[in-house]
Parts: structure tokens; C-alpha cells; sequence
């Protein structure tokens, strides 16, 4: 350091400038603080700056917290945490109620009352057999005295778990005191991590608005009520039992939807029909290629193909799986299963990948159609068969519209998202040289975007193999219905070998789409 650095009075200027911006630093947080948390700020900005000295979690306790809980949390809104403390409380205070004015013995008492009745028919049976002088009074004797045993043995029981109610709420007590502890301590962590994220994103709610305090307490009053109610007096609450309804809504529906389906199968007869007439002309022409042709030439091709795209160790594997299949009698099987497969894949890919285009660039559009394809992934395959059978019938067909039900979306998903992941500056400077449309689509989008395509290819593929043991049950032939055969007549042997087929089919069709993709 040299002279000129130090004023006459022997002061650094540099070390007096740092310092003057780290006590402005430090005002500006104790005045953020005071902003967040409104209420107590200088407890806050004591443990704050407590918490914030050291980059690992570090204790303090808050006794607000700790007395209201989850009140306290959902005021602040720590919803993640008071969620959880909420549920734990409510195990708490539920086994405190059980063990203080709770029925313990009530389905021990329930069982009582019920083999008592059949004990009365019993000693009824038996004063008849008494007096008619029957051989079967022996009999009746021991059923009374197994039943009048058993009413015995289930007293005992009622008794000892009324005697429980003081360890119950002992139990509960010490829960309760652990849980109140958590939550002081983690309460000002939790608190400045989020007035962390509150410098940062400013429209994050701060202090404790009323309002927010009333919705904590009311919804936390009633939790904690209805669960106490429920546990400390099984069964005499009906409306926290079963959820208030009647069977004739239930009829109403399904009155409603048959009649809807109805409807549309009478007024779309020539549409459905048409639309089986293609599938299955499809599905014909594929079966006559893959299950017709002789077994050598389809082999040779696979193995071929999967060569020419994935190398010559997968092209070995690939004869390894093809071998299995034909050695074990699953070679006809698994090439109906690639047909079928391969109709449904042809489809769900040539409707997609044009969807995906389209939608690619209209926000809107995407988004109407974003939730039937979330109906279509995730409503069970056995529900969306239903409507299915009764538009198509049973057969192959329909299995080809269940499998493009729940196989078609990745496709469409991914093609959107690989369209989307284009660089706008590389579509600017292809728009800047002059070109069209067409040329900006098929020159840049498509081939920039093709590695999410093919990979939504690939899981449109793999889920509509997934599908092959389902579409049996409705009449699909192939490997689907060996491992449905093993599931009805517990042959696990032939279960197992045709699953095994199935997977060797799926990483044979991985492999291909996957090494193209490479």
C-alpha cells in the first residue's frame, strides 16, 4: 500500500468505502425484514442474520410456532410445511381424544352384539333338539359354548382396550410435544429461506394478512375436528363415514352414457365402419408380410436392418432374440404382435407427427388439445375398452384403436417439444437468405427437431407393445394371448417364456429407432 492510499489521519479511503456499503448492505436487509415479517421484526432480524452467517441448517426456536402450528405455517404461507405438521398434529390430537372420552371397545362391542345373535338362534336350535330328543343336541351343545367361549375371549378384549386410554393419551401427549418442538425449531429456517426467495420474486405474499390467518385456523379446526369425531366415535357419525350420496344418481349417469354411445354408434355406423374396413386391410397386408412370408427372409431383414442402424453386436443379439422366438414356438405369435404393433404404431405416427407440426406453432391449439391427450395416457386401458368394443366391436381392429389410444401421444408430445427446441436465431438467419415455408420446415425445423421425434417415436413403439396382453382380451392373436392363456391356467412356465418374447420384441424395435436416432 502506498502513501497516497492513506489520508492524513491514517485511514484507509478503500477499507472506510467498503465499510460504509457493508453497514448500507446490512440496513437495507434489517429494512427488508422489517417489510416481510411486519410483526416482531427485531426477533427476525436477530435470528436472520443468525441463519444467514452459516450456509447449513442452523437451529433457533420460535415460540409462536411452536403453540400455533400449522396456523402459523399457513399464515406465513409455508403451505409445504404446514401440510405435513397439520397431518401429524391431527394424529396427535386424534389419539389424545381416543384415549380421553373415546369408544375403544366399540368393534369389539359391534362383534359382541353380532355373534350374540346368532348364539340366541343357536340355543334356540338346541332347546328344539332338547325337546324332539334329536341326535344332533351334542352338536348344538358344542356351538353354544364355542359361540358364549368367543363372546367370553372378546369381552377380555373390549375390557383391556378401554383400559388403554391412558397410555393412548400418554402416547399422543409426548407426539404432540415432539411435533410443537419441530416446528419451533425449523419455523425461522424455513421463514428465511423464504424471505430469500421474497428479495427475488416480490409478488411471494409477505407477513400475516388476517384473512390468511382465518383460513389457517378455520381449515385446521376442522380437520383436526372431523378426524377426532370420526376415530373417538367409529361409526356414529354417518356424514364422516360415507360421503353423502344416492344410489340413483349412480343409475342416472349410466343411464345418460349409454344412451349417449347409442347415439353416436347409431348416427356414425358408416364412419366406424369404414374406419375398420382401413385398419383391417392395413393389419391384413402387414400379417401377410411379416407371418406369410417364409421365416428366413423376415429374419435376414430384421437383422439387416438392425445392423445397418444400430452395428454389428445389437444385429448378433437381434438373431439371438429371433432364435428364442422360433426355437420356442413363438415365432407366428411374435410376427401377428408386429403386425398388430406395426398398424398401430403406422398410424398413431402418420396422425402425429402432422398434429405435432401443426400444433407446434399454434400455442392455442395446443393447449385444447393437451388434455384429451392427458385423458388418453392416463385413463386406464380397461375403462377407454368399453366405449371402444361398443363403437368396433371385438377383434383386431379394436385392439388397434386401444393401442393407438394409449400409445399415439409421445409422438405428438415430442414432436411439439422437438419443434419448439429450434433456435430462433437459426430460423431467423434461414428466413433472412430467402426461405419459404416449406424449405424453413423441411430444411431446418424437422431436421433439427427429428431427435425428439424420433424419440417420440420410439416410446409411441414401446407403449403400444405394452399394450399387446391387454388388446388380447378383446381378440387380438400374438404373444399377448399365450401370456393371457398362462394367467387363466396359472402356467407360469409358458407366462414367462412368452413374456420373455415380448421383451426381446421391444429391444429389438429400441434398438433399431434408438441407433437411427444416434
Amino acid at each position: 500500500m502506498s502513501t497516497s492510499d492513506v489520508n492524513p489521519d491514517g485511514v484507509n479511503p478503500l477499507e472506510d468505502t467498503e465499510s460504509e456499503a457493508a453497514l448500507a448492505y446490512a440496513e437495507e436487509r434489517r429494512e427488508n425484514i422489517r417489510k416481510f415479517v411486519r410483526t416482531n421484526p427485531d426477533y427476525y432480524i436477530k435470528n436472520f442474520d443468525k441463519i444467514g452467517a452459516s450456509a447449513r441448517f442452523t437451529a433457533t426456536f420460535n415460540l409462536m410456532a411452536g403453540i400455533f402450528g400449522p396456523v402459523w405455517y399457513g399464515a406465513r404461507g409455508l403451505w409445504t410445511w404446514a401440510l405435513p405438521f397439520l397431518i401429524l398434529e391431527t394424529l396427535a390430537y386424534v389419539q389424545i381424544a381416543r384415549g380421553l372420552f373415546g369408544d375403544l371397545a366399540a368393534d369389539a362391542m359391534a362383534r359382541i352384539a353380532s355373534i350374540e345373535g346368532t348364539l340366541e338362534l343357536r340355543r334356540q336350535q338346541l332347546e328344539a333338539a332338547i325337546e324332539s330328543n334329536s341326535d344332533k343336541v351334542d352338536v348344538y351343545q358344542r356351538t353354544v359354548d364355542s359361540l358364549e367361549a368367543n363372546i367370553g375371549g372378546i369381552r377380555a378384549e373390549a375390557e383391556a382396550l378401554a383400559a388403554e386410554g391412558p397410555s393412548i393419551v400418554l402416547w399422543g401427549l409426548v407426539l404432540l410435544l415432539v411435533i410443537k418442538t419441530i416446528q419451533s425449531v425449523v419455523a425461522n429456517w424455513a421463514l428465511e429461506t423464504r424471505f430469500s426467495e421474497w428479495l427475488s420474486d416480490r409478488s411471494i405474499r409477505s407477513a400475516m394478512p388476517v384473512s390468511e390467518i382465518v383460513f389457517s385456523a378455520i381449515f385446521m379446526a376442522l380437520i383436526v375436528t372431523a378426524a377426532m369425531m370420526h376415530y373417538s366415535f367409529p361409526g356414529r357419525f354417518s356424514l364422516l363415514s360415507h360421503f353423502p350420496t344416492d344410489p340413483n344418481i349412480r343409475l342416472t349417469g349410466i343411464t345418460w352414457v349409454e344412451d349417449f354411445i347409442a347415439f353416436c354408434v347409431r348416427n356414425s355406423e358408416a364412419f366406424f365402419e369404414g374406419l375398420t374396413i382401413g385398419i383391417r386391410a392395413l393389419l391384413d397386408a402387414l400379417e401377410v408380410i411379416l407371418v406369410q412370408t417364409p421365416w428366413i427372409v423376415i429374419a435376414s431383414l430384421i437383422i439387416l436392418l438392425t445392423w445397418l442402424t444400430a452395428g454389428i453386436r445389437t444385429a448378433i443379439y437381434s438373431g439371438a432374440f429371433l432364435a428364442y422366438m422360433g426355437l420356442l414356438g413363438f415365432w407366428e405369435a411374435a410376427m401377428t404382435t408386429l403386425a398388430l404393433l406395426g398398424t398401430a404404431a403406422c398410424l398413431s405416427i402418420v396422425i402425429g407427427i402432422p398434429l405435432g407440426m401443426f400444433a407446434a406453432r399454434r400455442p392455442r391449439f395446443y393447449a385444447f388439445i393437451q388434455p384429451i391427450m392427458d385423458f388418453m395416457q392416463t385413463m386406464p386401458a380397461f375403462v377407454f375398452m368399453v366405449p371402444v368394443i361398443a363403437f368396433f366391436g371385438v377383434g383386431k381392429p379394436a385392439a388397434v384403436i386401444v393401442t393407438m389410444i394409449f400409445g399415439g401421444t409421445p409422438v405428438v408430445r415430442l414432436t411439439v417439444l422437438g419443434l419448439r427446441g429450434v433456435p430462433e436465431s437459426v430460423r431467423e438467419a434461414a428466413i433472412s437468405f430467402g426461405a419459404n415455408k416449406w424449405y424453413l420446415l423441411t430444411k431446418v425445423d424437422l431436421p433439427l427437431a427429428s431427435p425428439s421425434i424420433r424419440a417420440g417415436i420410439n416410446q409411441t413403439i414401446m407403449l403400444s407393445l405394452a399394450m399387446v396382453v391387454v388388446a388380447s382380451l378383446i381378440g387380438a392373436k400374438g404373444l399377448g394371448e399365450d401370456v393371457l392363456e398362462a394367467l387363466q391356467y396359472a402356467n407360469v412356465g409358458q407366462g414367462i417364456l412368452a413374456g420373455f418374447a415380448i421383451l426381446f420384441c421391444a429391444m429389438i424395435l429400441d434398438r433399431i429407432v434408438q441407433g437411427q436416432r444416434k
